[in-house]
């Protein structure tokens, strides 16, 4: 049985990974840094499935959580032949709204914890000649908006560069850039939901279904919906300059995606 290892997987877009895994008959080590809910978490999925399901609990924005997590991936003996590194938050406000702090501890979890765990995951997995990374990002890393948009945007562009540095290895990397899902996410970062129509929102489990299909097929980015893959198609004609005072005006709206 292979093993895959979810950052943030009792809420949201992790739990889902860690739901459609388990059904899929994988072994899982979840991390989140809830150690309460992230053993209820393993009962369940254990007690329905039959897999084992380890604890690991880490708190991505401090160093000793980045390397507890790095020591994991890390081991030859008990292998992790798939990550998902999906554990990151949003800022409520606008730039210079947001205390400083606030601003690095995102950049800690979604820029260094995903260069951090990638690296340790895909030497182990080159070593292997196998495995598979998914990076969760954002429809937000392609438009101009704010810390959010511009960390989501490095995950992808360091997911697909490392993709082409590792072809032939064995290792899959994959982008993975959802738009809105209903999760915990919007209520974590204190922003208000019911001004986002019901066509944007998207379904945790589908989009996971779509994600591991594209993971399959060798895509380095996945945009996993029709309604989603049309948005961006116009984001790529829109001119830079107004597409910067569209992006800022629905990011005041509706908050990050």
């Amino acid at each position: 049985m292979t093993t895959a290892l979810i950052t943030g997987s009792t809420a949201g877009i992790g739990a889902a990974f860690a739901r459609r895994l388990a059904a899929q008959g994988h072994n899982l080590v979840l991390v989140a840094r809830d150690t309460e809910r992230l053993q209820e978490q393993a009962t369940e999925l254990h007690d329905r499935h039959g897999i084992e399901a380890e604890v690991l609990t880490a708190d991505l924005s401090t160093e000793d959580g980045i390397a507890s997590v790095e020591n994991r991936l890390g081991d030859l003996r008990d292998p992790v032949d798939l990550l998902v590194n999906n554990a990151g938050f949003g800022n409520r406000g606008r730039y210079l709204e947001v205390p400083m702090a606030d601003e690095l501890t995102m950049l800690k979890v979604h820029v260094e914890a995903v260069l951090r765990l990638t690296s340790a995951a895909a030497q182990s997995m080159r070593t292997r000649g196998r495995g598979g990374v998914v990076n969760v990002a954002s429809v937000a890393a392609f438009v101009p908006r704010g810390t959010y948009g511009a960390s989501k945007s490095w995950v992808v562009q360091f997911t697909q560069g490392a993709a082409r540095d590792l072809a032939g290895s064995g290792v899959r990397l994959m982008a993975l850039c959802p738009g809105f899902v209903r999760t915990e996410f919007h209520q974590r970062a204190g922003m208000g939901t019911d001004n986002i129509p019901n066509w944007l929102w998207l379904d945790a489990d589908k989009l996971v279904v779509e994600a591991l299909a594209d993971l399959a097929r060798g895509r380095t980015v996945s945009i996993p919906d029709p309604r989603y893959k049309a948005l961006m198609g116009v984001v790529k004609l829109t001119p830079r300059t107004l597409l910067g005072g569209l992006s800022s005006r629905t990011g005041r709206k509706y908050g990050p995606a």
